[in-house]
């Protein structure tokens, strides 16, 4: 259980690691926020701005940059942790040695492991031994509008319903609003697959193929995650809630989205290597994807938009013969 005040270090500070921090500062004292930019970090310090992402917003005084790792997470009661998906096992095994066996985590990344096709979850039991110390944040929740104020709810899942209970109290705020589940699996991967189908809703849009097969698209995807899911243990409903539908309707829709936008911009087509050199901040959708492909490969799944966009990413496949085999497939229910 967390003390009433906890000591907080968010390790990680991209938009989404600021954001967050932004959130927790309303609660607490001070909050300590990792940079792995010195720059970032003298200039939160100095000017209470991120000079590299949403540098244009201001963030509390209650937040205090540290490039030093170590430093920064010793004594703390709880890690939010906003690191790429791909780097969390390398990240959390480093920082073992350096927390006590109490101290809790909140995982605010979104993805799927690459190497072992493994979930953020499970990563954590590994390395930690121990699955009740952490918990998991996920929902409609674009940082910018989160630095504005504007009113955002996410869902909070953990094995632990008190912990759960905890951290969703400590990132409860006025325009900061969060849901307690149980069924961390099924949020875990609609934050993860979401990424995916909204690169397919870029892809669509950079094409302009219209609204009619952004919505087919975003409905017919959601198929694709409640059929991965329930096969690895999520429960159907998760995926009408927050961290599913909440989170695949934002993120395939707005211009804010780093998946979409590097979509649209396939479609109009960019290579996936020109757009990755052009941005400081990750697309997980990117990488998630190929994890995806493969965990349907393994289990046996039809996910043909998730098979399309990774033909797409990776075997240069042109996105308008993508498209038209998916809309010329043998027809079927609604329902299969």
């Amino acid at each position: 259980m967390l003390p009433a005040l906890p000591r907080v270090t968010v390790v990680g500070a991209g938009s989404w690691g600021t954001a967050l921090a932004h959130v927790l500062a309303e609660k607490l004292p001070q909050v300590t926020l990792w940079c792995r930019e010195e720059e970032v970090a003298a200039g939160i310090r100095e000017q209470r701005r991120n000079p590299l992402f949403l540098p244009d917003l201001p963030v509390s005084p209650h937040i205090i940059p540290e490039t030093d790792l170590v430093q920064a997470v010793q004594g703390a009661d709880l890690l939010v942790m906003v690191v790429p998906t791909q780097f969390t096992r390398t990240m959390v095994k480093d920082l073992a040695p350096h927390i006590s066996p109490n101290t809790c985590f909140v995982s605010a990344s979104k993805g799927v492991e690459i190497d072992s096709m493994t979930l953020l979850s499970h990563i954590y039991q590994e390395v930690l031994g121990d699955d009740r110390r952490v918990c998991f944040l996920s929902g409609p929740s674009f940082a910018r509008e989160v630095l504005e104020g504007r009113p955002t709810a996410v869902a909070i899942a953990g094995v632990d319903p008190q912990l759960v209970a905890a951290v969703q109290s400590l990132f409860h705020t006025r325009y900061f609003r969060t849901y307690a589940s149980d069924d961390v699996v099924g949020v875990e991967l609609g934050g993860a697959l979401k990424n995916v189908i909204a690169l397919a809703a870029g892809i669509s849009d950079g094409l302009a193929y219209g609204f009619n097969a952004r919505a087919a698209l975003i409905t017919r995807g959601l198929v694709e995650m409640i059929r991965l899911g329930v096969v690895l243990g999520a429960r159907k409903e998760t995926f009408a809630g927050l961290s599913g539908l909440g989170d695949l309707l934002l993120t395939a829709t707005s211009d804010l989205s780093r998946n979409r936008s590097l979509g649209v911009r396939l479609g109009r087509g960019e290579t996936l290597q020109q757009i990755l050199g052009s941005s400081r901040e990750v697309a997980e959708g990117v990488k998630t994807v190929v994890a995806v492909q493969q965990l349907a490969a393994k289990h046996a799944i039809d996910m043909p938009i998730t098979n399309g966009v990774y033909e797409i990413l990776y075997n240069h496949r042109n996105p308008r013969t993508v498209v038209t085999q998916l809309m010329e497939r043998t027809l079927k229910s609604e329902v299969e």
